[in-house]
């Protein structure tokens, strides 16, 4: 993390009506902005993606959260949506077509999959390759359009070579997208390795407070005005003003509260890879060296998602674990100021997860800000509990 990725996040308002200096960017709360004559209402609506026409479409609240989020990731242009799945579903809706074919590397959100499965009915094909260390040549086909990868993984944070996973797609002309969310733009950017375009769930780590929803995706003007035209306008996920100013409350304290989820979660990690109840610890501080050249290539700093496998895993056990925490509350979501607690074990699933390369005994934990001591002792109250 550098001193630019601060001034960014905390940067002045520079877009108009800014009167009288005002510190916190200004809530445009308006469906539509009138022309001063039909001229130039008919020149502004025909380029709609860089005007202010329709709230729909462009916004100068959520305009300034898209060039801030932008200059994070090192992009041209950037659009905001109304949630993660909005952007998601903008990039695959709004880029592909019939006979296309997409391939996911690594453990990939399950809803973005679930879409996917939906696009099936539309007539674009998808592959899941869960290893990030696959050979992800020869998973292409000549009909393959876009590669989309996330790293860290879902649930298991396992990191994938982005550049070398560039240097194939970018060789036979695919187009790639990765979902960054775990890392945020200020301890990793994907632009910078080759990647076409990135997204992000705001409402994990850049939102920070679990008071709104939001998603963003980053890359070239080109592309994002393409998506901005399919994906965003026809789809219409959009992101409200009062959303991007809350985002952009979240954006302001981005570099600090990032700070503190990693001390927190290294904290956490060197505490668990030493209790007998845990048989493994996924994270990327867990299960690389600092000087590891893939990380050192990739990543400058780790978020607070980790997961644990219990050592006498199964529904009965992480339901005894997760039950008697008191600090890491029970809930979807992750990346706010809370510390909070998952899983995706079930009753009678082992074996689709295992077919997924999933632990059965797997817990989630995001790290939030309440201090690490405080967090350990609250997993050791869980696992007293399943000891009992």
């Amino acid at each position: 993390m550098n001193d630019t990725d601060r001034q960014i996040c905390t940067g002045p308002w520079d877009g108009p009506g800014d009167g009288p200096g005002a510190i916190a960017p200004p809530i445009f709360q308006t469906s539509l902005f009138a022309k001063a004559s039909f001229g130039d209402f008919v020149r502004q609506q025909a380029a709609e993606h860089e005007n202010y026409v329709y709230s729909r479409g462009t916004n100068p609240t959520v305009a300034f959260l898209e060039k801030r989020l932008a200059l994070l990731e090192g992009g041209e242009a950037a659009k905001c949506f109304a949630s993660g799945m909005g952007a998601i579903g903008a990039v695959l809706g709004g880029l592909l077509k019939a006979g296309d074919h997409v391939l996911f590397v690594n453990n990939v959100y399950g809803p973005t999959l679930e879409l996917a499965q939906h696009l099936g009915r539309l007539g674009i094909d998808h592959t899941v390759v869960t290893d990030p260390g696959a050979d992800v040549e020869s998973h292409l086909t000549d009909r393959t359009a876009l590669v989309y990868v996330e790293s860290p993984g879902t649930m298991l944070m396992k990191l994938m070579d982005l550049r070398a996973l560039t240097e194939v797609t970018r060789r036979r002309g695919i187009l790639t997208a990765i979902d960054n969310t775990w890392a945020t733009p200020l301890f990793q950017k994907p632009l910078g390795l080759g990647v076409d375009l990135v997204i992000h769930s705001l409402t994990k780590y850049v939102g920070g407070h679990s008071d709104v929803t939001g998603g963003v995706v980053v890359g070239s003007t080109e592309l994002v005005r393409e998506i901005f035209y399919r994906g965003h306008q026809l789809f219409g996920a959009v992101m409200s003003a009062m959303e991007a100013s809350l985002v952009l409350r979240g954006l302001r304290t981005l570099p600090v509260r990032m700070e503190q989820h990693q001390e927190n979660a290294a904290r956490v990690i060197d505490h668990l890879l030493e209790h007998p109840a845990v048989a493994a610890v996924h994270h990327p501080y867990a299960n690389h060296a600092p000087d590891d050249p893939l990380v050192r290539s990739q990543l400058t700093g780790y978020s607070g998602l980790l997961s644990l496998e219990l050592r006498d895993g199964g529904f009965d056990a992480v339901s005894r674990f997760v039950d008697a925490l008191r600090l890491f509350r029970i809930g979807v979501s992750w990346g706010g100021y809370e510390s909070l607690v998952s899983s995706p074990v079930r009753p009678g699933n082992a074996a689709q997860l295992a077919a997924n390369g999933i632990p059965g005994g797997l817990v989630r934990l995001s790290v939030g800000l309440e201090g690490a001591q405080s967090q350990i002792e609250d997993l050791d109250r869980g696992f007293a509990a399943t000891a009992r």
